[in-house]
């Protein structure tokens, strides 16, 4: 087996956190029991994606609050927050909040773009500026620029019995390295480079310029490669790459079943670019850990990372994720070279 180019550092894992309409509060508490275990079993950080009106977590900090009164060690993340949802000055008065709390393990992910079905959702989300809204980078950079202290008012001093300050509080002074950008376009790489912050490889990237059927794999490299290029710390910058990835060695036989039928259901996307945007989905990789630690290892991206958060199927049972991270920590992190602790 090749050896990676760079040896595996940070395991981490991904999930969405499915609920029940009926009873929202159980699967909030199973994402914190996932969070507890993965954190008994060594993984080096846990992630939580965003998901409005739909029955996946919609306030990962609010819950990644609970989790850092729950764990000690683990890093917790977001993967990501879409800030056309959020006020960046409120955002950050959060984020600051709850890294406090964690004692300095949040790493917040976001990223740029409209809210989906915008048009349904913008009079409600918006009602007085849905048409003056900002979603470009600026909404990033505005976030950035309060989460490193940068002053957010020409305001400060007393006034009566009260003190303000010109800058968000409370302050994280760790915080700003730890802000990450989930991008699957080379624009998006080089603006998080450029921008000091730490880039998520998206498992959905854009095939640009590229013409039949570009390989995914080589289309993530090239993502990596020109954040690197553009970030100040050059190959030293941080880079956590994501993909669907479920180890079968102490699954039972019915579950490997289950879960190579969700892979071969959702294959037929990953073949070529879909939609006018030409967006290509990474395969998911199920098998023993051996078998996936080789497909990793010839992987082109995989090999310039030393840091994964592989995301948990999205509609699994709570005992599935048990078993997928279990074999993730003790038998597919060695066989890429990792260790907890280390």
């Amino acid at each position: 087996m090749p050896p990676t180019s760079r040896p595996l550092r940070k395991l981490g894992f991904l999930t969405i956190g499915l609920f029940d309409e009926a009873d929202p509060r159980r699967g909030h508490e199973a994402t914190l029991e996932i969070i507890e275990l993965g954190e008994r079993l060594g993984f080096d950080s846990a992630w939580l994606r965003h998901r409005h009106l739909q029955y996946g977590i919609s306030s990962p900090v609010a819950v990644l609050a609970a989790a850092s009164q729950r764990t000690r060690s683990i890093e917790l993340g977001t993967a990501v927050i879409p800030l056309g949802w959020e006020n960046p000055l409120r955002l950050a008065e959060d984020l600051a909040t709850v890294d406090l709390l964690s004692g300095g393990r949040l790493n917040p992910g976001v990223s740029v773009g409209p809210p989906m079905h915008y048009d349904q959702v913008k009079d409600a989300l918006y009602p007085d500026t849905a048409d003056a809204e900002d979603f470009s980078y600026e909404r990033v950079r505005r976030l950035l620029d309060f989460v490193r202290g940068k002053p957010a008012t020409d305001f400060s001093g007393v006034e009566g019995f009260e003190v303000f300050s010109d800058r968000v509080q409370p302050h994280s002074a760790g915080l700003g390295r730890r802000l990450w950008y989930g991008g699957g376009s080379l624009g998006s790489a080089k603006w998080a480079g450029e921008h000091g912050m730490n880039f998520l490889v998206s498992s959905v990237v854009k095939a640009e310029g590229a013409e039949g059927a570009p390989d995914f794999a080589e289309i993530q490299l090239s993502h990596i490669r020109a954040f690197r290029a553009a970030h100040p710390d050059g190959e030293a910058a941080r880079v956590s790459q994501g993909l669907v990835v479920v180890p079968t060695d102490s699954a039972s036989p019915e579950q490997r079943a289950r879960y190579e039928e969700y892979a071969a259901k959702r294959a037929p996307r990953t073949a070529t670019p879909q939609g006018p945007a030409r967006l290509m989905f990474a395969p998911d990789i199920v098998g023993t850990s051996d078998e996936i630690a080789e497909r990793l290892h010839a992987h082109a991206a995989f090999r310039e990372v030393d840091e994964v958060a592989f995301a948990l199927p999205f509609t699994f049972e709570h005992e599935d994720y048990v078993q997928i991270l279990t074999d993730m920590a003790t038998k597919l992190g060695p066989a890429l070279g990792w260790r907890p602790g280390a």
